[in-house]
């Protein structure tokens, strides 16, 4: 247990805040806490932080629930987000945002276009949700956006077969204190290959361990795929078949020869878009960190695979955070700080760009508000790469729930554009004018559809194509073995054989040509954010609680910074009586006029009970209206306050919620106001 002392100003003694070390208690908001007011603190001991967290957050898998559950309540009660449907008992993994949640999720969102979309001149596009069956074949959607199910054999519920696997091998970590460190070691690394099993070997794994089914404890059926897209028909007549997009991503890339030609068919250049898509869980759980309709925001940024080089990757060199590679993954090592420069440099991060939007989105999210010690970026492992993808990166956060995936930064490669440019026949390219002519030598392949017809017959298209995709050192390879043997043994991927070629089936030359430019298909570097996991982990991380009246009463709190907190201040009248109304009705009609989103509250309860409830969700100022001549301004964390005059309440409060000025900063520019017992409570 760490102990920090805060000394107390113009008082007797020395107050104590404790900090469990443990990562699920919310140290960020007691660090914002003591970050937003100044060196010394004006702490009386009912405004002491309390630390409740520190006794729930505990390592036990109990003590993260409890911790969980306090969250999700207040949540609830407070009608950020609630369960839709709720008057017909709801559906899993679907949930509506309240006022306070469409608040702050508004305001992520902006954030995000000034963050990205404004400070990076990218186009931004929003496309249907409803996506034609052609596109996502192209895609490989259709074939393989699948996981692995299993079914209760009497009552035909469906569960996650890896999520089972999972769940059994850490409640056996975590619950058998007898448990044997061979059996650990076992446990722990099946769930270091999980996404690499088989089917046939995830099936195994949940028989050997008498995996039942976790509501009847019936057995379960053998693992098969299901595809996780919402199926639907475009028209009335059911022949056009469409899904709900599970991305956003490929109205993007479709929209990429109008998007080249917008941006005066130069590279490099970023796409982006906000929008919802849709994912049909299998068994959704877990709040809003897994459901079945989600906001997601994604970038597209496309660029020479040849220059992969960044002009703004000085801005973000120097930043230094969590990281996870491969290597450490591999090897049992924690992650580890280092600096994006010389993750880079030395080749753990395979290109500038793609360190570039790292960096971007580290800073993105702890301005946010998220912990930066609890945000990490793990690299993704061999077993979990496309086999297109030059590097991935997840940006992962800690909640109570463990470590969670919220932000993906992949180089995806040409592989998108090269799969709707082959299936869609429209070249999705780009092109390098050359100042003068250049002499280069083509690889050129030409099949004899005549020779390999008679030879393959229907299989003839898929030898074509592998001929056509062949590299460069493997075509001549090729060429070597037909002018000196006169056949090869070629192997077709697509007909998983192995087939015979004579040199009358193929030609295979390098050829000298004069070019004008250079066509090629840009590479794509993508960021893709998940808004509802960005915004639970934020919650955790914002939410603490402090003692009320009584030493058994907690209050609960949510620290969100400014920039994100659903309403930026509120209006109390300390009595009710009119010359106080008419000073808050002038004060709303200010903090109107400067875009500051507000409430006034006028009921007759006490000024500490107001200020509770709006402590609860996270406004990190209120005015109060004393006189008809200045009014005071708390600090929500600090609880500290500052006597301002009426005119001057919304510039001041612009400046705190602009990010102009810190509430340090505008403390010592007006005089203090010590707040009575009863208004602090």
């Amino acid at each position: 247990m760490k102990r920090r002392s805060v000394n107390s100003r113009g008082m007797n003694g020395i107050k104590s805040l404790h900090i469990s070390k443990h990562p699920n208690v919310m140290r960020s908001s007691l660090l914002s806490f003591l970050n937003h007011s100044d060196k010394t603190f004006l702490l009386h001991r009912k405004t002491l932080l309390f630390l409740s967290l520190s006794t729930m957050a505990t390592e036990t898998a109990a003590g993260r629930e409890a911790f969980r559950q306090l969250v999700n309540n207040t949540l609830e009660r407070r009608l950020f987000y609630i369960p839709s449907f709720k008057i017909y008992r709801g559906v899993a993994g679907l949930y509506d945002y309240g006022p306070p949640g469409c608040a702050v999720k508004s305001n992520v969102l902006s954030f995000w276009r000034q963050h990205f979309v404004l400070e990076e001149g990218m186009l931004e596009v929003d496309c249907p949700c409803v996506t034609p069956e052609s596109v996502l074949k192209a895609s490989g959607h259709v074939d393989k956006f699948t996981d692995l199910m299993v079914k209760d054999e009497k009552t035909g519920t469906c569960y996650r077969a890896d999520h089972l696997l999972k769940d059994f091998c850490k409640d056996k970590i975590e619950k058998e204190p007898n448990l044997s460190e061979e059996k650990k070691k076992e446990l722990e690394h099946v769930m270091a290959v999980l996404d690499d099993l088989s089917v046939e070997e995830l099936g195994k794994k949940i028989k050997e361990y008498g995996i039942v089914a976790p509501d009847t404890k019936n057995g379960l059926s053998d693992p098969y795929p299901f595809n996780l897209m919402f199926q639907t028909s475009i028209g009335p007549t059911g022949l056009s078949t469409g899904y709900m997009r599970p991305e956003t991503a490929q109205g993007i890339f479709v929209n990429f020869k109008d998007l080249y030609y917008y941006n005066g068919q130069k590279l490099p250049f970023a796409a982006a878009q906000i929008g919802q898509a849709f994912r049909n869980e299998i068994s959704p759980r877990q709040g809003l960190l897994r459901v079945r309709e989600f906001t997601l925001a994604e970038i597209e940024h496309f660029v020479d695979p040849e220059d992969k080089s960044h002009p703004k990757f000085a801005d973000v060199a120097g930043l230094e955070f969590l990281m996870f590679p491969r290597e450490e993954q591999l090897t049992g090592q924690s992650s580890k700080k280092l600096k994006l420069s010389d993750a880079v440099s030395k080749g753990t991060i395979n290109n500038e760009t793609l360190g570039y939007f790292i960096g971007r989105v580290y800073l993105f999210l702890t301005r946010l508000g998220i912990d930066k010690d609890r945000l990490r970026f793990r690299q993704h492992l061999p077993n979990e790469m496309a086999h297109y993808a030059a590097d991935c990166w997840d940006a992962e956060i800690e909640c109570s729930y463990g470590w969670i995936e919220c932000v993906g930064i992949a180089d995806r490669s040409a592989y998108d554009l090269k799969a709707h440019t082959e299936k869609s026949g429209v070249p999705l390219v780009a092109h390098e004018k050359f100042a003068e002519p250049r002499e280069v030598e083509k690889l050129v392949i030409t099949p004899s559809k005549k020779e390999l017809g008679l030879a393959f017959k229907g299989q003839q298209k898929m030898v074509v194509e592998a001929l056509e995709a062949l590299k460069e050192s493997e075509a001549m390879e090729m060429k070597s073995a037909l002018e000196s043997k006169g056949e090869f043994e070629f192997q077709v991927c697509t007909l998983n054989k192995t087939v015979t070629l004579t040199k009358s089936m193929v030609s295979i030359n390098i050829e000298k040509k004069k070019e004008h430019q250079r066509v090629f298909t840009p590479s794509v570097i993508e960021p893709s954010f998940g808004i509802g996991r960005i915004i639970y982990c934020l919650f955790e991380h914002s939410f603490y609680q402090r003692e009320g009246k009584t030493e058994e009463e907690k209050m609960n709190v949510f620290g969100f910074p400014p920039l994100v907190a659903p309403i930026k201040c509120t209006v109390f009248p300390l009595v009710k009586v009119e010359k106080f109304d008419v000073v808050a009705k002038k004060i709303s009609k200010d903090l109107t006029a400067n875009g500051i989103s507000h409430i006034i509250d006028i009921t007759g309860t006490s000024i500490g009970k107001r200020y509770a409830r709006t402590d609860e969700i996270g406004v990190p100022l209120a005015v109060t209206v004393d006189s008809t001549e200045s009014v005071t301004i708390r600090d929500r964390d600090s609880k500290d306050q500052i006597r301002v005059k009426i005119d001057e309440v919304a510039t001041v409060v612009k400046e705190v919620t602009d990010g102009a000025s810190t509430w340090a900063d505008i403390k010592w520019r007006y005089p203090t106001h010590t707040a009575s017992v009863e208004d602090n409570e």
